[in-house]
């Protein structure tokens, strides 16, 4: 029996949490994400994917693990249309058969981003009108959610687990340990499908007018919020979701 169906519900107490690291805090990623998808949270637990430059590592495991797992795609109406492509794109060669689309509400930005420049003056507040906030209503379904974060891109992710609990939620990190070298290994092993944008130098890709181009042997971190002391949109900080 899985141990979520023994101990209380997740985020309401330590116990079934230190349960969790304490079962499965050692799994690698792809036995993690099996465990967590098809036994501790089955039909509870979602990925939240940006599909951009490294997200298909992880919508890859996912597909091999269940093919079925919900997977939360925030279109901040800001992005790229190449990600909107690729996301299509990978959807169908992964067999992902369950993209969840989510956008800001429209009255929330009529009232906060009636002309759309919100992003010129407040980068923050920008990032939770189109991005954390629809995270936070859709994640109200869920009890658990799957990230892409690594230890190596910021330094607020330097000490991330393979499991966290966040406020209410569980976060299963599966790829926290990895390094970028790993990450382009298996990319290139598997043939898989790059993001389009990555041939152009953009190498981190977030929204459009946030995302620059990296130049050769920078952090490819630096393509986002470019000349802003800012490395998180506001998803992963705090208890916001």
């Amino acid at each position: 029996m899985a141990l979520a169906q023994q101990k209380m519900e997740y985020g309401r107490g330590e116990t079934g949490f230190a349960d969790l690291v304490a079962a499965y805090g050692n799994l690698d990623s792809l036995a993690l994400l099996d465990v967590m998808i098809n036994d501790e949270f089955k039909d509870n637990i979602a990925l939240v994917s940006s599909f951009g430059a490294e997200s298909i590592v992880l919508l890859d495991m996912v597909a091999q693990v269940n093919p079925e797992t919900p997977v939360i795609f925030l279109n901040t109406q800001k992005l790229f249309g190449e990600t909107l492509g690729y996301r299509d794109r990978i959807a169908a060669e992964l067999g992902l058969k369950n993209i969840i689309t989510v956008k800001p509400d429209p009255q929330e930005v009529a009232a906060e981003d009636k002309n759309g420049l919100l992003w010129t003056r407040d980068t923050d507040a920008c990032c939770a009108l189109r991005k954390v906030r629809p995270l936070a209503r859709v994640m109200n379904g869920y009890g658990a959610w799957i990230t892409g974060r690594k230890r190596f891109q910021t330094a607020n992710r330097r000490n991330i687990s393979l499991i966290e609990q966040d406020g209410s939620k569980i976060k299963i990190n599966p790829l926290a340990p990895w390094t970028q070298q790993e990450l382009d290994q298996i990319m290139e092993k598997k043939a898989l499908p790059q993001h389009p944008l990555i041939a152009e130098g953009y190498l981190s890709i977030g929204c459009m007018p946030c995302t620059a181009r990296v130049e050769a042997g920078q952090d490819r971190r630096m393509g986002r919020w470019a000349g802003q002391d800012k490395s998180e949109c506001g998803i992963h900080i705090g208890e916001n979701i």
